[in-house]
């Protein structure tokens, strides 16, 4: 088992702050939990605690971005999108501010804080807005290497980030190249699409449907905006059917993103795995995995429907 991302983000921050003097970081009175502790225990001159206000926390962070800084702000997801969504939309994207948000606590593996604060429609919110890059990294890794980019970004980033511990997925030989989809896996009946927490769940269940005859290639989409159509279309054209893979409502998220790219280019049958158009619920972040069809065996069987439409 690895680590979660949001510990891998604290730590990969912390570093990046001892190279570059102009990153700041913000905080809405939850460091401890979205690990920017880290930095300000390093850095105390260049972190800024705004208490339980998100809304400042933004604006805060956008005029620090105007006055030639990196901001880098965190709370969780439902407080970031949610909460705060006006500030982005108008004080950050709007006029292209240099503020990067990384939003930690997203999806039903919150677990046990339950509904409220399970967000499962941030990355729809946030993908909508112009000017924003949305970013969901698998592992601990992709998170490191997605911030670093970030950081050298011009302009506004989301980066989705979880609570619990997430297997690895990549090596010490890993390169993230943002906006370009990752190929995990070789396959020839289907292609499985996934992000964020179910990259791993994606290749598990590649690897159970060789037993069923059927080979899967699998893709790691860690940039939703801009998604890389060029590989979306070359994998429903080789391949004849998609299953989509994500931790949030398969409304507005990776699976619309990729029926969006699809329908303009090479329809084909799909399947969408995701939280259907329902709330969370408290519980521990397996069994809610359980509960709401995000295991391995629920890709499986996505996949074996999917490929029975091809056919």
């Amino acid at each position: 088992m690895g680590k979660a991302t949001r510990e891998a983000y604290g730590e990969a921050l912390k570093e990046l702050g001892a190279r570059c003097r102009d990153i700041v970081v913000l905080d809405a009175d939850l460091s401890k939990s979205t690990k920017t502790n880290v930095f300000g225990k390093a850095y105390p001159d260049r972190f800024f605690n705004v208490g339980i206000a998100e809304q400042n926390l933004m604006g805060t962070a956008a005029g620090l971005a105007a006055a030639g800084k990196i901001p880098v702000v965190s709370t969780f997801a439902m407080f970031a999108a949610g909460r705060a969504f006006e500030q982005v939309r108008n004080s950050i994207c709007y006029p292209k501010l240099n503020v990067k948000i990384a939003a930690t606590h997203a999806g039903l593996t919150v677990g046990e804080d339950g509904a409220s604060h399970q967000a499962i429609e941030d990355i729809s919110l946030m993908r909508t807005i112009p000017n924003m890059t949305v970013i969901v990294p698998a592992d601990a890794t992709e998170t490191r290497q997605a911030l670093a980019w970030a950081i050298e970004y011009k302009g506004p980033v989301y980066l989705r980030l979880g609570r619990a511990s997430v297997p690895d997925v990549f090596g010490d030989g890993y390169e993230f190249h943002h906006g370009k989809a990752v190929q995990l896996a070789e396959g020839a009946d289907l292609t499985i699409v996934a992000t964020g927490i179910m990259v791993g769940p994606a290749r598990q269940a590649a690897d159970e449907l060789i037993q069923s005859g059927l080979s899967a290639r699998v893709l790691n989409i860690h940039t939703i905006k801009p998604i890389d159509r060029e590989a979306i279309a070359k994998a429903a054209t080789d391949t004849g059917a998609v299953v989509t893979c994500e931790e949030h409502s398969i409304i507005g998220g990776l699976g619309s993103a990729v029926a969006e790219a699809l329908v303009e280019s090479h329809p084909v049958p799909m399947e969408r795995v995701g939280v259907m158009d329902t709330f969370g619920e408290s519980g521990t972040p397996d069994a809610l995995l359980a509960k709401y069809n995000l295991t391995v065996a629920d890709v499986v069987r996505a996949a074996k429907r999917v490929v029975a439409r091809k056919r």
